[in-house]
């Protein structure tokens, strides 16, 4: 039999709408998240596969010397090869498994489970909005949830609410990307939280340079303390001991090699590659195969309107099946794809909001985006996490008086009383 050729690579872009309340949250940073690239490639034998890159997010991207490299030669030969991106290396592991008749999990190595654990993602917000999340997370089957909690919104609150709403198996992943500062400011908040039946696992609470911290923070508290496996060198993460756990944002050649060290030195994972369906599926066949991800994969498939398949995945009990059929094993709606496309600049404008913060006794600030936010609070000028602080978001409604708040808040914090 000839080998397979590649012949054309397709790049098709879309704009694939946020749910409703995921948009109104997610436009405060991550509104161009709903921004993907799909990629389809064409062989000489008329089989194709499929991936997607979020432009925006992630771990690399889609280079045009990576589509001309491609070209003409045989899939098989870039198996693995990183250097490709996500959506191009998602495409390959589809067409050549689709070849070949084989899920792409066999192109990887040898499945060891055929439900992986899979989570619920939400951004920072409100309690009372993460609780409607989490109930349509039980209704949709998930019972793991992973979610952004800030200094600027009362954590204890939000944990309470969403354990409130769920049923005793829902498992809380929490993520503060640094913002509890350092070992002495985390340990009496992670404490409290320890005693909170569903907090599972906490993720990155203080920077990642600081290795010191984080082995002493471990010795403190009860839960497991995950970090991006990139965020931290290797090795002296694993001589002192300073996380349970990673965070795995790689492609299939680094995983590969991550999931070897993890499995010598008994650290579990989770596998986050951001996407809809198409990705989600990836992730299904990967986290099959690999022994330490044994931790809930974060995909964020539940924000997306359209999941981009003709056939949903199954989730059940927190679990999604790994597709059986050739490749990633889905087949992607076309008709959605047009629906959805979307023409150059491949970015969408930032919504004006001003956002305010405030905590009980009327202290209050008023910033112009999320990015100066939390460089004001990375700076270290706030509490770490006080009961009661809470986030107001005031999209910009035409009056002279907003106009004004704003102008001023453009050029920093505006402090206030309320």
């Amino acid at each position: 039999m000839a080998a397979l050729k590649i012949t054309e690579v397709e790049r098709i872009v879309v704009n694939v709408p946020f749910t409703p309340r995921a948009h109104e949250w997610n436009a405060l940073l991550v509104w161009n998240w709903s921004v993907v690239e799909v990629i389809r490639v064409h062989t000489d034998a008329g089989i194709t596969g499929w991936g997607e890159t979020l432009p925006h997010y992630g771990w690399g991207n889609v280079t045009d010397e990576a589509v001309a490299r491609v070209k003409g030669g045989n899939p098989a030969d870039f198996l693995a090869d990183d250097s490709l991106g996500p959506g191009l290396q998602m495409a390959i592991y589809d067409l050549v498994g689709k070849a070949n008749g084989v899920p792409a999990s066999a192109l990887i190595g040898r499945r060891v489970r055929e439900w992986c654990p899979i989570a619920w993602w939400n951004t920072k917000m409100p309690p009372e909005v993460l609780a409607e999340e989490a109930r349509d997370a039980v209704a949709a089957g998930y019972t793991f949830h992973k979610f952004k909690v800030r200094p600027w919104i009362d954590v204890y609150e939000q944990v309470a609410q969403v354990s409130a709403a769920t049923p005793p198996e829902y498992r809380l992943d929490v993520d503060w990307n640094s913002m509890l500062l350092s070992v002495g400011e985390a340990t009496p908040v992670l404490r409290e939280l320890d005693t909170m039946e569903k907090i599972a696992i906490y993720e990155t609470p203080i920077p990642h340079p600081d290795i010191e911290g984080y082995r002493q923070l471990r010795e403190k508290v009860a839960r497991p303390l995950a970090v991006h496996v990139k965020g931290h060198p290797l090795v002296p993460v694993l001589k002192n001991e300073t996380t349970d756990g990673f965070v795995m944002d790689v492609g299939v050649q680094a995983m590969i090699r991550y999931n070897a060290i993890s499995a010598e030195f008994g650290k579990n994972y989770w596998i986050q590659l951001v996407g809809t369906g198409i990705t989600t599926a990836m992730v299904a066949q990967l986290g099959s195969v690999m022994s330490h991800a044994r931790w809930p994969a974060v995909t964020v498939m539940n924000n997306y309107s359209d999941d981009l398949l003709v056939d949903p995945l199954t989730i059940r009990d927190g679990y999604v099946k790994a597709p059986d059929a050739p490749g990633l094993g889905v087949e992607v709606d076309e008709e959605a794809l047009e629906r959805l496309r979307m023409e150059p600049p491949y970015e969408l404008p930032g919504r004006r909001h001003l956002l305010t913060v405030s905590w009980p006794h009327g202290r209050a600030v008023h910033y112009a985006h999320m990015s100066q936010t939390w460089a004001d609070f990375l700076a270290g000028n706030h509490p770490v996490q006080e009961r009661g602080a809470k986030m107001d978001v005031r999209v910009d409604d035409g009056s002279a008086e907003w106009a004004d708040l704003y102008a001023r808040a453009k050029l920093g914090p505006v402090h206030d009383r309320l």
